[in-house]
């Protein structure tokens, strides 16, 4: 129980010095949707650093895979296409949100935002509902 809780304070504090560091070195917000649109709208000049970023996401899941593989596993009971699905409508209501939990939740309620905070009890109270529905469904 006590190394679950470490690996999460550590896990944390990576990412609250990754976001971090990108908005103090860049002025930029760590938000997945921002990024990944913004690398998909147009190249230009900060098309080096998204796919940097995006490539270190990367690495990290495969870096955490081969520390603990048992940390990453399947959805349970779950089909890749129920997943793709998933995954697809995830990143259209980002856009629709103007954002996604990482911009709003990691980088904005650290920033004091009110909209953030509007956005993330949103995308929360939201996933726990459609999780509560999916498991009574299925």
């Amino acid at each position: 129980m006590m190394s679950s809780i470490l690996w999460a304070l550590a896990g944390g504090g990576l990412l609250g010095l990754a976001v971090s560091w990108l908005l103090l070195a860049n002025g930029r917000i760590a938000g997945i949707s921002g990024i990944v649109g913004g690398l998909l709208a147009t190249w230009n000049d900060e098309s080096a650093w998204r796919i940097s970023f995006l490539l270190g996401l990367f690495a990290g899941g495969v870096a955490l895979m081969m520390v603990m593989p048992e940390a990453i596993v399947p959805p349970a009971g779950r089909s890749l296409a129920v997943v793709a699905v998933a995954g697809a409508l995830v990143g259209y209501g980002t856009r629709l949100g103007s954002g996604c939990t990482s911009g709003h939740g990691v980088c904005g309620l650290t920033r004091l935002s009110p909209r953030s905070l509007v956005a993330t009890v949103t995308f929360m109270a939201t996933g726990f509902v459609t999780a509560t529905l999916m498991e009574v469904l299925a």
